[in-house]
């Protein structure tokens, strides 16, 4: 049953695209959400027919006389989401509305030394980072040809708004687009610092080994691993190899303890061969059905064709089709209402009534969130909460260690499992409590956690796991009616392909991103840090947000279901729409725009301490903007071009750009095209990023210690508000640190018992588990 948690809000959205993608969220977990037209002036997002269709559904659309009838309704709002550094969009003063919230959102923040610079989503994705990590070597950074960037800002802005609601304050938020997109690093920007790491593009692999394949009909995700997780999957694929009479020698191995990292070229070698000759033999649906059937890790690129013929995707009734006929994603989350409470017990202000024991003074201090689960998906969502306040305990294992510690095993971290950067990147601001959930001990202190403490339960495990260990909703919610959880894993809770393992590598394959990301004539490429992975939290964290909200007022708890293979089709949905309407499947483009010439990333000087692949990103909108370029770069030839002629002759046009940009300094270039109104932005790499003078000035990067990999530099997420601070109180947790700090403060157990619980193995003792 679908529950409307934001029921009763209003929210007016007055912005472009970004608004739009928030305004949408905020729709689908019940809000009001109007959009507001002025007489006269036709919302410029209607010149696109499937963003307009996909950005809109469930709003009400409103055009009024003038700016002041906008006021009024923007005075009688909960909160405001706009855009106002774009053009051709209504722009109000917050302060004609001084007790609504007002959710602002730039492309780089409203202040800064780069905070008036022209960018649309080519121009955020070459500020990040990601866009220089993605695509071929020997070609230009290469951004999806969907807008990765405006897909990560809905989530975030929705979260922003959400936040500013359990505020005690009015406020009045700043969301940077370029800093949001930041995560989808996986702390690549922050951990520069310590690595000295610049980033690279790898085109179809992952580090030393393939990672998309071609086969009969299309593409398919495969990664060659090894360890625990991956075991299975690799076992699968050496029978398949066998059973097709291909020769599978090089794939007969122990698969617990092999590691792509120190295995020698001439094994990879031969077990891409085979792998290879395989996948060539079948179809991307051939192979995805025997992945479904035998738990093999492997998923296919998916275009709309598959997404729309998908089983799972009918079951979990994920499409939609509105009253034009038209089909579309329908939401991001499934939302079942908790038990029926009777009036008379439900706490209304149970926010207020807490003590907490948050170290942070921000939004949500005084929740207290229960974590479970393991990878990037997961502990990404919670960590929003973290920054904002909140207390977020991690349940944790040391016999099955989160396999993000675990890869400091196979770098050989001389810091063994605490040696983690990518787990102390998602992770920092936590705390760590190690139980051995086997055991009715260790289930009995989730129980009281549950029932005693926690606001909300966060978990990305498969389906089966919090069934098995008896943690699951129905037998919680007994305990506890009024608790809020969370679920989001790959493929969600329901359907015939709610088992199938797979990390974010698969989810952008199954998705659509992978289609979407590379060069036309080249195969599919993985947006850099398996975009899913930075997409889903997100989303995972309004809808958490959206919850606790519901039970504050409420007093009723709910269950959340996301996935994450939906969260990447319904930020796709335009690309779905197109489908719809009349069977179009967008395609990778490279770089190039239907809007714009040029669009791209072109060829620039090497910096002065001498690192070639520089490139700059330039794209003009419209002609005045490209007789302007025209001017700076001296290419009066083709000073007269229009639209039409530049997307005719493309390829000239681009190579008389990049020979007049090779010479030229990026960030010098970069200044005087933005003094001419020109989108052009300098691609950063990681380095690049972390010296930034606009995340310097936005204090993205946080000073913290970690008590074995010593000082680093931790990111903030995008959001920035006018009365509260929002910080991580220390890096990610040792394993197990906060053990008995947990069972003393919040199971109110004795040293006795805690050394009994110890003893019996209920709580697994670690080194850091003396506090």
């Amino acid at each position: 049953m679908d529950v409307a948690l934001l029921s009763g809000f209003t929210v007016v959205e007055f912005g472009g695209e970004p608004a739009a993608r928030a305004g949408r969220a905020l729709a689908d977990l019940g809000a009001t959400v109007v959009r507001i037209e002025i007489d006269g002036c036709p919302d410029a997002m209607r010149s696109r027919a499937a963003d307009w269709i996909a950005w809109t559904y469930g709003k009400q659309i409103v055009a009024v006389a003038d700016l002041q009838a906008a006021a009024e309704l923007a005075r009688n709002a909960d909160v405001v989401l706009d855009t106002p550094f774009d053009a051709d969009t209504i722009v109000i003063d917050p302060a004609v509305a001084p007790s609504t919230h007002w959710v602002h959102i730039t492309p780089f923040g409203m202040e800064g030394p780069r905070a008036r610079w022209h960018a649309t989503d080519l121009g955020i994705m070459a500020s990040t980072g990601n866009m220089f990590c993605t695509g071929d070597a020997d070609r230009p950074p290469v951004r999806a040809s969907e807008a990765t960037s405006y897909a990560h800002v809905g989530g975030e802005a929705a979260f922003a708004a959400i936040t500013a609601l359990v505020s005690k304050h009015h406020q009045i938020i700043d969301v940077s687009i370029q800093e949001c997109v930041l995560v989808a690093n996986m702390g690549g920007a922050g951990r520069f610092f310590r690595t000295g790491a610049r980033g690279q593009r790898s085109g179809a692999q992952l580090g030393r080994t393939r990672e998309i394949w071609p086969t009969l009909d299309g593409f398919v995700s495969f990664g060659i691993r090894g360890g625990s997780a991956r075991a299975a999957s690799m076992k699968t694929i050496a029978e398949l190899v066998e059973a097709a009479g291909i020769d599978a020698g090089s794939l007969q191995c122990d698969w617990k303890t092999w590691s792509h990292t120190t295995a020698e070229d001439v094994q990879l070698d031969a077990m891409q061969a085979a792998i290879g000759a395989l996948f060539a033999q079948r179809s991307m649906t051939e192979l995805y059905e025997i992945a479904v059937a035998t738990n093999l890790m492997l998923a296919p690129a998916n275009s709309p064709r598959e997404v729309f013929a998908s089983e799972q995707l009918a079951a979990r009734e994920f499409l939609t089709t509105n009253s034009d006929g038209v089909t579309l994603p329908k939401s991001f989350v499934q939302i079942q209402a908790g038990p029926e409470i009777p009036n008379e017990s439900r706490q209304h202000d149970v926010r207020s009534s807490r003590t907490g024991s948050s170290q942070g003074e921000g939004a949500w201090s005084g929740y207290n969130i229960l974590e479970f689960g393991s990878g990037a998906a997961g502990p990404i969502a919670t960590r929003y909460f973290a920054e904002h306040g909140a207390t977020v305990l991690r349940i944790e294992s040391v016999s099955r260690p989160d396999f993000l510690r675990a890869m400091a095993l196979a770098s050989q971290s001389p810091h063994g499992l605490e040696g983690s950067d990518l787990f102390d990147a998602l992770n920092c601001g936590k705390r760590s409590l190690t139980l051995n959930l086997k055991l009715p001990e260790s289930i009995a202190i989730v129980h009281q956690l549950v029932v005693e403490w926690a606001d909300a339960i966060c978990e990305n495990y498969a389906p089966k796991a919090m069934r098995g260990f008896g943690l699951d909703y129905p037998t919680l919610a007994a305990m506890k009616p009024d608790l809020v959880m969370m679920s989001a894993c790959l493929n969600g809770q329901t359907g015939p392909h709610k088992d199938y393992p797979g990390f974010g590598g698969q989810g952008s394959a199954l998705s659509g991103w992978n289609s979407l990301t590379g060069w036309p004539d080249r195969e599919p490429v993985g947006p850099f840090g398996t975009i899913t992975d930075s997409l889903a939290p997100r989303y995972v964290a309004a809808a958490l947000a959206a919850a606790l909200v519901y039970r504050d007022r409420t007093g009723q708890g709910a269950y959340l279901d996301v996935s994450q293979v939906e969260t990447g089709l319904y930020a796709l949905s335009p690309w779905l729409i197109e489908y719809s309407l009349d069977g179009t499947i967008g395609k990778r483009y490279g770089n190039r725009s239907p809007r714009s010439c040029p669009h791209g990333a072109f060829p620039s000087a090497p910096t002065a301490d001498g690192r070639n692949d520089r490139w700059i990103a330039i794209a003009c909108h419209t002609d005045a903007q490209w007789q302007s370029l025209c001017e700076e770069l001296g290419l009066s030839e083709y000073r007269d071009f229009d639209y039409g002629q530049r997307r005719d002759a493309i390829d000239l046009i681009e190579a008389a750009v990049a020979d007049a940009t090779t010479a030229r300094d990026a960030d010098a270039l970069a200044d005087q095209l933005q003094a001419r109104g020109i989108e052009a932005v300098p691609v950063a790499d990681l380095g690049d990023v972390f010296h930034n003078p606009q995340l310097e000035f936005r204090n993205h990067f946080v000073e913290l210690t970690h008590p074995r990999l010593g000082a680093g530099r931790y990111e903030a997420n995008g959001t920035r508000t006018n009365t509260t601070s929002t910080s991580y109180w220390r890096a990610a947790p040792l394993l197990g640190e906060d053990s008995r700090w947990a069972l003393r403060e919040l199971a109110h157990r004795s040293d006795a018992e805690i050394d009994h619980l110890i003893e019996i193995g209920a709580v697994e003792v670690t080194e850091n588990s003396s506090n």
